[in-house]
């Protein structure tokens, strides 16, 4: 039961996580997931889950690894096999050498066999984390393709050199002819394992189907089962399971696009579950990592032989001179055109700092850190084992700190600082939000629901054909501005019949609510978010009271005198916005005045039809459903342009503000149909 509720308690940190990166999106995922790990181990009882290496890499690093060989370009990665060959294969090995040579020229208590497992560990990047970096920062599509290369090679490399040096470090033997033929045999061995073993698992699915067999559960655990036997028998082969699974991954996408079989539905439960999962898995990877923290900063910081200050110093020396090495390695072999000759120097020297800071280091560094034994032949103790743990953390740590602080910077274009450009780009996501939300409805899109469906689609063509033409950042202050000036002109009206005792006190609640909401709509977003979901939660308990409630003719009567009171209300309210909004009208001010006195009318019109509708109760229910998921669908997809670097912050605040406005005049049209 235990088990099961630190599961529970970690699946809730991954869900949390998300949630803070949604209200700080500059944050990247790793960091707080990193930071929430960190804070539930220091916490009391403080909770601790012993790394399992062996354990860590099955479980993690196999199905994540093999979903990034699923999806990875095979033609980028053939085109750009140089470079990756060259950061995945040369880079290991010299970073290997260079850095093992200067960890023990500097902490001579770390022998050089064991200062070379400790820069073989430190030699590979993560494809996890540099993914997750890359969710957000718009990094060109080539790096990104070399990064996504390496990440999935270098793994092999790291691990085979760091095994080979942690033998070396244990027995006292090595022999450099006989480690070059077995790091071959290891590579291509386990490529070629992870490539049989695919096609046998594939071979095996094409046999179910001939039976007759198309259920879908079964395939889909077969292929959920994949990377897991195929990392458990390579390995066990003594061969390279990291490389095993990519390969399986490459192998089943090929056979996928080859494939005449229709396998739709198979496809549809194949993404979302994988979704899920990765999701998932990431989240727990860089949650574990951040549990392991303070237990490996404790062994360090409470012994009284290490000084804490040139501890933490080593991290800060030996990542400085990793991110210098890789700087000079890629600059060095840049020459050669394994990029892009034709490309200026000047992109040269951005994109050789993307390359060189994109080379995070994550959860394999520390799995692989964890498995130096405690002793060594004839029984010492490991030298300096904790001291290399708490290295080998540091430098993820600092390495992902240090890819989200500058690698916005780098990899941000002039497109963001020309303001004709980033009017063009909100324009562009203004549409591209629309479109997101249509494509919503149609999705939703029944022979049921066709008329309210056809209904919501309309109006939002309508407004996309409006956000066609652009509009000026100082313009869209000023409108806002008209309309909370127009606002206070109908809060005045209803002051002066408040005072009066002209408006019952039912009324006077909704009309009150109705201001206060328009209000938020144009100030504050997170308010604002809060009163819509009240809003809807209250007419949602209203609708359920109403299902259990016998209708009486007489009750029944009233609610229509009420609707009727309150339309007339908020049509004689948004006449005195109007007469304000012409009394005031010049012409420096006449185009966006005239605008929303356009909308006031709209609106008006919208009331009367709404006192004169024949429309069915479930068809206004139905069309307000579309219309909630539509607006939600906006929402998505800007916060999802924001993370993937398409538009800027002050763009995400400013259409999301636009949103909550659209969505105020709505739930002030709808509201007439509530009551």
């Amino acid at each position: 039961m235990e088990f099961f509720l630190v599961i529970l308690l970690l699946l809730s940190l991954i869900g949390l996580s998300s949630l803070i990166n949604h209200f700080i999106p500059y944050i990247p995922v790793p960091i707080i997931q990193i930071a929430l790990g960190v804070t539930l181990a220091s916490l009391p009882p403080g909770i601790q889950i012993p790394m399992e290496p062996e354990l860590f890499f099955i479980l993690f690093i196999a199905p994540l690894l093999f979903h990034d060989g699923r999806h990875v370009s095979r033609h980028a990665l053939w085109k750009l096999r140089k470079p990756i060959l060259l950061l995945a294969l040369g880079l290991v090995f010299v970073t290997v050498f260079a850095i093992g040579n200067l960890i023990h020229w500097l902490i001579p208590t770390i022998p050089l066999a064991a200062s070379f497992a400790l820069a073989a560990i430190l030699s590979p990047t993560d494809v996890v984390a540099v993914g997750s970096i890359s969710s957000r920062v718009k990094i060109p599509k080539r790096i990104m393709h070399v990064l996504e290369g390496e990440g999935l090679m270098n793994d092999a490399s790291g691990l085979v050199a760091f095994k080979f040096a942690l033998a070396a470090s244990v027995t006292g033997a090595f022999s450099l002819a006989q480690a070059s033929w077995s790091f071959l045999v290891i590579s291509i061995g386990g490529f070629l394992g992870g490539v049989i073993l695919a096609i046998l698992i594939i071979q095996l699915k094409t046999s179910i189907r001939r039976l007759g067999m198309e259920d879908v559960t079964i395939h889909m655990l077969i292929q959920l089962l994949t990377p897991f036997v195929i990392f458990y028998i390579v390995e066990h082969l003594h061969l390279s399971g990291i490389l095993s699974v990519v390969a399986a991954g490459i192998v089943y996408t090929i056979h996928q696009d080859r494939s005449r079989v229709p396998v739709g539905q198979l496809q549809l439960v194949s993404q979302s579950t994988w979704t899920v999962l990765i999701y998932i898995l990431n989240g727990l990877v860089f949650v574990l990592l951040g549990l392991q923290i303070p237990r490996v900063a404790s062994e360090i910081f409470k012994d009284p032989s290490f000084n804490n200050w040139q501890a933490t110093s080593y991290i800060l020396i030996l990542w400085a001179a990793l991110i210098l090495l890789r700087f000079l390695w890629i600059s060095a072999t840049w020459r050669w055109g394994w990029l892009d000759r034709k490309q200026p120097q000047t992109h040269s020297v951005r994109a050789i700092s993307i390359l060189t800071l994109s080379g995070v280091r994550g959860a394999v560094t520390l799995a692989g850190a964890f498995t130096i034994p405690y002793v060594i032949a004839g029984g010492s103790p490991f030298p300096e084992r904790s001291l290399i743990i708490f290295i080998a953390a540091g430098v993820i740590l600092v390495t992902l700190i240090a890819a989200s602080v500058f690698l916005p910077l780098l990899s941000r274009t002039e497109k963001g600082n020309s303001e004709k450009l980033k009017e063009e780009m909100e324009r562009t996501a203004r549409l591209r939000t629309l479109e997101a939300a249509i494509h919503s409805v149609e999705e939703s899109l029944t022979d049921e629901n066709r008329g309210a469906a056809v209904s919501v689609i309309t109006a939002y063509n309508t407004i996309r054909n409006e956000v066609s033409e652009k509009s000026s950042e100082q313009v869209k202050l000023e409108e806002s501005e008209v309309r909370l000036k127009a606002l206070e002109a109908e809060v005045c009206y209803y002051e002066n019949l408040k005072r009066t005792g002209k408006i019952d006190r039912d009324t006077v609640n909704l009309i009150e609510e109705h201001i206060q909401r328009r209000r938020l709509a144009q100030t504050n977003r997170l308010q604002y978010r809060r009163s819509f979901f009240w809003t809807l939660f209250k007419r949602s308990l209203l609708s359920f009271v109403k299902l259990f409630t016998p209708k009486h003719k007489e009750r029944r009567k009233n609610r229509r005198l009420r609707t009727k009171k309150l339309i007339k209300l908020k049509v004689n309210m948004a006449k005195a916005a109007i007469h304000y909004l012409k009394n005031h009208i010049t012409p420096e001010n006449k185009h966006i005045y005239l605008g929303v006195i356009g909308e006031y009318n709209r609106l008006i019109m919208t009331f009367r039809l709404a006192k004169k509708s024949e429309e069915s109760i479930h068809h206004t229910q139905m069309k307000r459903e579309l219309q909630i998921k539509a607006f939600q669908a906006e929402r998505d997809e800007i916060q999802h342009l924001y993370e993937e670097g398409d538009v800027t912050n002050d763009i995400l605040r400013d259409i999301r503000k636009q949103i909550n406005i659209r969505e105020a005049y709505w739930m002030e049209e709808t509201s007439v149909q509530s009551h």
